[in-house]
C-alpha cells in the first residue's frame, strides 16, 4: 500500500465513530493480529486509489447524519476486501456519501480483518473458517447500537438497513438468515433486534457453493423465509466473483418466498462502488433507490436539524 498509517483508521466529519465492544473486553483477534494501518491501493477504480484498512482487532462504526430531508431510514455498511482488508471508502464511506444525500443515516461498519469470514488462507494454499464468526458477531453488535441511537439521529429503529460488497455481501446475507446473536450479549443494545428492515448485496461473495455446472448455496448459509426484502446487482464479467453467486443466493430467497430484485450487466467488473464510469453499471444506485421507495424507505420524510 501506499502513504501507509501505522494507526487505527478513523472518520473523518461529521461522522462519529462509536467502538463496538466495551473498552477491555476479550473478542476473538483476527487470524493474523497486528497493529492496524490504513493506505492506499496501487492499483485504481474510476481513476482514484482505494483506501485499505489492515489488521482490525477492535471494532468500530462510522455514523454518519442524514443530509437535506431525512427520510427517517437508516443503513448499516458492510465494505468488502475478502475478509483480509476493507475498501473502507470505495465501499464505506463513498457509499454513505450517496446515502446521506437521499436523507438516510449511514454507519460504516470496520469489522475485525484478516480472517473474520470463510477466507483464503495464503499458507495452506486453502479455504478457511475462522474460530468464530467474527464478521457476523461485529455486523450484529452494530446493528443494536445503531438501533439504539435511533432518536439521537431521528431515524425509525424499523427502517434500518443493510448494503454489503464482496465479501460484505456475504455478511449481508448471514445478518438477513441470523436472527440469533451469534455471542453472548453483552448489553442493552443486545436486546434490540439485529436482523436488517431491507438489504442490499453488491457483487456477493462467498455464497455459491463451487460445484462447477451448478447454483446451489453454500450450506453455511441457511434462509430464513423471515429475511428481509434484498436488492441484488452484479457484472456478469465480475473476474473475483462469479455471477452464480448473486444467481445462487437470489434464487434461494425467491424459493423461500423472501421479496428479491436482482439486476445484472453484462459490463462493469468487480468493486466498482458509486463511483462513476461509462459503464451503465454506475447507476445501479438509481434503481436501488427506485427499490427503496417502492419499500416506502425512502417515501417519507422530515426536515434535518
Amino acid at each position: 500500500m501506499d502513504g501507509l498509517q501505522r494507526r487505527p483508521w478513523q472518520p473523518g466529519a461529521p461522522g462519529i465513530e462509536v467502538p463496538l465492544w466495551p473498552t477491555g473486553m476479550a473478542i476473538t483477534p483476527p487470524a493474523y493480529p497486528g497493529p492496524e494501518v490504513f493506505g492506499f491501493s496501487k492499483g485504481t477504480i474510476a481513476g482514484k486509489p482505494i483506501q485499505m484498512v489492515q489488521h482490525v482487532s477492535r471494532p468500530t462504526m462510522a455514523i454518519y447524519p442524514a443530509k437535506g430531508v431525512n427520510s427517517g431510514a437508516a443503513l448499516l455498511v458492510f465494505p468488502g476486501g475478502g475478509y483480509r482488508v476493507l475498501a473502507i471508502d470505495l465501499e464505506g464511506t463513498e457509499i454513505c456519501d450517496w446515502a446521506t444525500a437521499k436523507g438516510i443515516t449511514c454507519a460504516v461498519l470496520k469489522y475485525r480483518v484478516p480472517g473474520s469470514g470463510p477466507y483464503w488462507n495464503d499458507e495452506c494454499h486453502c479455504r478457511r473458517d475462522p474460530p468464530a464468526p467474527m464478521a457476523l458477531q461485529d455486523a450484529q453488535r452494530a446493528m443494536g447500537l445503531l438501533r439504539e441511537r435511533a432518536a439521537q439521529f431521528r431515524f425509525n429503529p424499523a427502517r434500518v438497513g443493510v448494503v454489503g460488497f464482496s465479501a460484505g455481501g456475504r455478511m449481508v446475507a448471514d445478518i438477513s438468515n441470523h436472527p440469533a446473536r451469534a455471542y453472548t450479549p453483552v448489553d442493552a443494545a443486545d436486546r434490540l433486534p439485529s436482523r436488517p428492515d431491507f438489504a442490499m448485496a453488491l457483487y456477493p461473495g462467498h455464497l455459491w457453493d463451487g460445484e462447477p455446472g451448478g447454483i446451489a448455496l453454500t450450506k453455511e448459509v441457511a434462509i430464513d423465509p423471515k429475511a428481509p426484502p434484498t436488492f441484488i446487482a452484479q457484472a456478469g464479467d465480475d473476474a473475483t466473483d462469479d455471477v452464480r453467486e448473486s444467481l445462487t443466493y437470489y434464487l434461494a430467497l425467491q424459493q423461500a418466498s423472501v421479496p428479491v430484485e436482482m439486476h445484472l450487466y453484462p459490463e462493469g467488473g468487480h468493486a466498482f462502488g458509486v463511483r462513476p464510469t461509462d459503464k451503465p453499471i454506475s447507476h445501479w444506485t438509481g434503481l436501488a433507490e427506485g427499490w427503496m421507495l417502492r419499500l416506502g424507505i425512502l417515501s417519507r420524510g422530515v426536515p434535518t436539524r
